[in-house]
């Protein structure tokens, strides 16, 4: 699994920094979370290929997370893409996509599907034999939503070295890599734990950006192996992040340790900071293992 950061700071981008979006690679598939503006430069920037881009999951519907759809839509159309874009986003954002195009008469040269998301429970939104992502309500000035991404179980290793001894026929390979027992040359069933190991576990990934702190969110994001969570502000200015709906990065680094996580990345910081460290110093006061978004950086989870 593996995270590229092309934009982590909020409100307006700057000529060194540039709002939400970011990729995340996992089971062979490539997600474009949030899509801020210039997101499209940093994908060219970082040589992500678009084509690989099939599922784009848009957290709300403030300017700093969706400036950036419509010109990539576009762009994906000017490079002549026929493969389908799925959308998942707030309802709304269809009607805003669809109104730009009708008005430009520049209609995509593709299937563009939106999935609109009301629901302010956590549900399953997409999903196929590898993977999986549900919604992660949270708590902003609009509807908002995190995204939780979570391998599913991954197959059992085959310990050749066993399986030969055992004398089982290639044929039932397949199903020993899925769990089963199987009966081998001379009619005897194998035990599958005999000639197979276990599998990595599956590896889970939440995205939660923007929210005031918001402890509902720990029972569904309990042990994920990484959490990116919005520190938009410093403990010094913590009074700012009720109105706002925002949190701090010690808040954020109090939700990693409650929920157990395995790493949390620290994100969205306000502009008013030139020393993005000081996240970092004041989230490791209550949990270690923060580390730091920064654009065009790659984490290997």
């Amino acid at each position: 699994m593996k995270l590229t950061i092309l934009g982590c700071h909020s409100a307006t981008p700057r000529t060194d920094t540039n709002p939400t979006s970011q990729v995340l690679e996992i089971k062979n598939h490539m997600f474009l979370i949030d899509c801020g503006e210039g997101t499209q430069v940093e994908l060219r920037r970082n040589r992500i290929k678009f084509s690989r881009i099939k599922h784009v999951f848009i957290s709300h519907l403030h300017g700093d997370h969706y400036f950036g759809l419509v010109g990539l839509v576009n762009t994906f159309s000017l490079l002549t893409r026929e493969t389908e874009l799925h959308i998942y986003a707030p309802k709304g954002l269809k009607e805003v996509i669809m109104l730009q195009m009708k008005l430009a008469n520049a209609w995509t040269s593709y299937p563009l599907i939106f999935h609109e998301l009301t629901s302010k429970e956590p549900e399953l939104i997409y999903e196929d034999d590898k993977v999986e992502v549900h919604t992660i309500p949270l708590d902003h000035r609009i509807y908002t939503n995190g995204f939780l991404f979570k391998e599913k179980e991954n197959e059992r290793k085959l310990d050749i070295n066993s399986v030969t001894e055992a004398n089982i026929n290639v044929a039932y390979f397949r199903k020993l890599k899925q769990g089963a027992d199987v009966v081998n040359e001379d009619g005897v069933l194998i035990d599958n734990k005999t000639v197979t190991k276990d599998p990595q576990p599956p590896k889970s990934y939440a995205f939660c950006s923007d929210t005031v702190y918001h402890e509902d969110i720990v029972p569904q994001i309990k042990n994920v192996t990484a959490l990116y969570h919005e520190s938009t502000f410093l403990e010094r200015h913590e009074a700012l992040c009720k109105p706002t709906k925002h949190s701090s990065a010690k808040q954020a680094a109090s939700i990693a340790k409650m929920a157990n996580v395995g790493m949390l990345f620290l994100g969205h910081y306000s502009t008013r900071y030139d020393d993005l460290n000081e996240f970092k110093i004041e989230a490791q006061t209550v949990f270690e293992n923060s580390k730091l978004a920064k654009g065009g950086k790659t984490f290997t989870i």
